[in-house]
């Protein structure tokens, strides 16, 4: 018996409605997005050959430029969120819903508590020009780098991912930092990360030895 010829159909598809929703996809995103603020200081770190790579989430940080001004930062705008209004309770600070957003969304902080409100209350420009951005104290009669890392590590609920970092200037002075690091000492916090800059080990030595392996 002859063969039944079965008719052939088009595998074309459509893909018109599939790239509307693609188009209406990015455009959500593009408009949606929210970048990271720029810091309000520039610093450069010293280098080292370490290759451990800086956590995107579940740091709190503390930058030092290098007049020895000391900013803070933290992820997690939930986070934030907790830690401001634990501040703004704890001093009387007043804060408006607003400032509080400021802080939630914001950058890095370097101001003296009683100076907040005013400060979040500000554009980052007008902080540089109000002459607010003279750091977090440090020294012993007024520590309230302490103060920032107590709370930040309430707000963290416990979180056991969760990371120290001090990102300092080159030219940072060493009293500064050992301020700092004395601070974490009385918080009984041993694990610290200090930011660098990676550049290769010498020719010779362990670490490129072990890189060259590697390879």
């Amino acid at each position: 018996m002859p063969k039944v010829k079965m008719p052939r159909k088009s595998t074309l598809v459509d893909m018109t409605a599939m790239c509307d929703v693609a188009f209406l996809l990015l455009t959500f995103f593009m408009l949606a997005t929210k970048f990271k603020p720029d810091e309000p200081v520039t610093v450069v770190t010293p280098s080292s050959i370490n290759t451990k790579l800086l956590p995107d989430s579940d740091v709190i940080m503390l930058t030092v430029d290098k007049d020895g001004r000391v900013f803070f930062s933290m992820d997690g705008q939930p986070k934030r969120q907790k830690l401001i209004q634990d501040l703004n309770e704890q001093y009387k600070l007043g804060l408006s819903d607003k400032e509080m957003n400021n802080f939630i969304i914001g950058a890095s902080v370097g101001t003296e508590i009683k100076n907040l409100k005013s400060y979040l209350s500000m554009k980052p420009e007008e902080r540089k020009k109000a002459g607010l951005e003279v750091g977090i104290p440090t020294d012993s009669a007024n520590n309230e780098v302490a103060v920032w890392i107590e709370y930040a590590r309430s707000a963290q609920g416990g979180n056991p991912r969760l990371q120290y970092c001090v990102k300092a200037d080159n030219q940072t002075p060493y009293p500064k930092i050992k301020d700092i690091l004395d601070t974490f000492k009385e918080k009984k916090i041993q694990k610290l990360n200090l930011v660098t800059n990676l550049e290769a080990p010498p020719p010779g030595t362990a670490a490129a030895l072990a890189r060259d392996e590697e390879k």
